[in-house]
């Protein structure tokens, strides 16, 4: 029997779903936006809670079945759009009290081997989340050496990221490279054998690969900034990232922007600016699964939870992010 996931199997664990639940109290009429349907964990449990409104994206079209039995099931309380987080503008919703995003791949994405997320199967490089430009087909035949060094140091932190990129661009000399289990065994004859490290050598290069195929990065700091111009005075955004990329800007997003943001200097007079913060005082705590949770789904072991109130003030937009993560926005903008 196979053990792959199908693409229909919708069967999975909503990541920290109690921690979720207990910060953003759902209350009667509230309005949430699910910025990651996936298979509806967050949204289901949201519209337990009577009159609650919930708007739901996703970019892979894999979901739409499944977003359309809660269309069907709550026609006035659920709404979906197959859309990106950088297009979250485009839905007409305001005010509203809660925003989630759970970031990175889902269990959908990852169980089912035709998407070619995955470095245990042998299927088609692929990647795509959905609403793609590129696949990671194009990005490892058509990138050049020194960005896929790039892409595969700073997106993936490689350390050998200089002999992988070298290896594929001499194997794709003679052969497209067309399959994961190819580029597998390009990343193996390519990294020196670390017997106590316990994580797969494919790891980091396919992280790599899969945030530069979707522009995860990207997706992430315009997908943030829109829906925290979408919350009302109090409102609260909660983003759960899974690696250190994703969980480094959200910290930042969060504590530069918020009303306690430290002064340069305490040697400094005070700032008599108007205060433009986009997010209440900012406490700076993280939380992760349980030990129960992560027995339970053991992927959930990486998970941090973040979230932040927004203040009262009119939203500013926070050209600062931009500018602080810059070097990742230019490197997902490379042209494949």
């Amino acid at each position: 029997m196979n053990n792959q996931t199908s693409s229909l199997d919708f069967s999975h664990f909503p990541v920290m779903l109690n921690e979720v639940i207990k910060i953003s109290s759902p209350s009667t009429k509230d309005k949430i936006i699910d910025c990651t349907f996936g298979g509806g964990g967050y949204s289901k449990e949201f519209l337990k809670f009577s009159k609650t409104n919930v708007v739901a994206i996703d970019r892979d079209k894999k979901v739409l079945a499944e977003a359309k039995k809660l269309e069907k099931k709550y026609p006035k309380r659920f709404k979906f759009y197959q859309l990106k987080f950088s297009q979250l503008e485009a839905i007409s919703i305001d005010n509203v009290d809660v925003v989630i995003f759970d970031l990175g791949l889902s269990s959908i994405q990852l169980d089912n081997f035709d998407r070619g997320f995955s470095f245990k199967s042998n299927k088609k490089l692929n990647m795509t989340m959905g609403l793609n430009e590129i696949s990671a087909l194009d990005a490892i035949n058509n990138l050049s050496e020194s960005d896929l060094k790039r892409v595969i140091r700073i997106l993936g932190d490689e350390k050998e990221a200089s002999k992988i990129a070298k290896n594929i661009v001499n194997y794709r000399i003679a052969k497209k490279i067309k399959n994961t289990n190819e580029l597998v065994k390009i990343i193996e004859n390519s990294k020196k054998k670390n017997y106590l490290n316990k994580i797969n050598p494919c790891t980091k290069t396919f992280q790599a690969l899969r945030i530069f195929v979707n522009k995860e990065i990207t997706e992430l700091i315009i997908g943030i900034t829109n829906a925290t111009k979408k919350l009302k005075p109090g409102g609260k955004i909660l983003i759960i990232s899974f690696h250190s990329i994703e969980d480094r800007i959200v910290k930042y997003f969060f504590t530069n922007f918020s009303k306690n943001k430290s002064r340069p200097s305490r040697y400094l007079p005070e700032s008599k600016d108007i205060d433009t913060s986009l997010f209440e005082e900012y406490k700076n705590r993280v939380l992760r699964p349980s030990n129960k949770e992560i027995n339970q789904n053991n992927r959930s072991r990486s998970a941090k939870l973040r979230f932040a109130i927004r203040s009262k003030n009119n939203f500013e937009y926070p050209y600062d992010l931009i500018k602080k993560f810059k070097n990742y926005l230019d490197l997902e903008s490379i042209n494949v």
